[in-house]
């Protein structure tokens, strides 16, 4: 199987963890399915500048999480001039279909969106994502040091948001 193809299948196989994150960043469907896009175009476009043999995960992670901040620095400009979207998006809408969702799952959910930018990329990269400190901390391009008190404070508000107990 030749390196192309060995992207691709690679690719093709984080599709769902991609997602994941990207719904992490954004907390919302439709902007994280236009993210993961987004970030798969990017890599594909680029894909001479990934280096065969480095993780391919955590390349691709880079690559969404500077998109989020690309779009949220242009949304902040646009949001001075126009009324936000989701005020007209729900309108007519029954909100019972999107209730299929287990009540724990949702409160998590809700719980994590509460939390700040920061702590909640962590959070999501590590606890949700598998990944270790180190890999954090140089795909963010943060000190581990911040990576690992970011985590703990995200995790121990996530704890009590839940009504959990922060000594394990």
């Amino acid at each position: 199987m030749g390196s192309s193809e060995t992207f691709e299948n690679e690719l093709t196989q984080l599709l769902p963890r991609l997602r994941r994150f990207a719904f992490s960043l954004s907390r919302n469907g439709a902007d994280a399915d236009d993210l993961a896009q987004a970030t798969i175009e990017r890599a594909l476009r680029s894909r001479g500048q990934w280096e065969p043999g480095s993780r391919l995960d955590s390349w691709l992670y880079r690559i969404m999480r500077n998109l989020w901040i690309d779009t949220a620095r242009a949304r902040g400009r646009k949001e001075k001039h126009e009324a936000p979207e989701e005020e007209a998006q729900f309108v007519g809408e029954d909100p019972r279909e999107s209730m299929d969702a287990s009540l724990e799952l949702k409160r998590a959910m809700a719980a994590m969106n509460r939390l700040p930018d920061e702590q909640r990329e962590i959070v999501a990269l590590i606890l949700v994502e598998g990944f270790g400190y180190r890999e954090v901390s140089e795909m963010l391009d943060l000190p581990i040091g911040t990576v690992s008190s970011r985590l703990v404070r995200g995790r121990t508000a996530l704890l009590e948001m839940l009504g959990g107990s922060a000594d394990g």
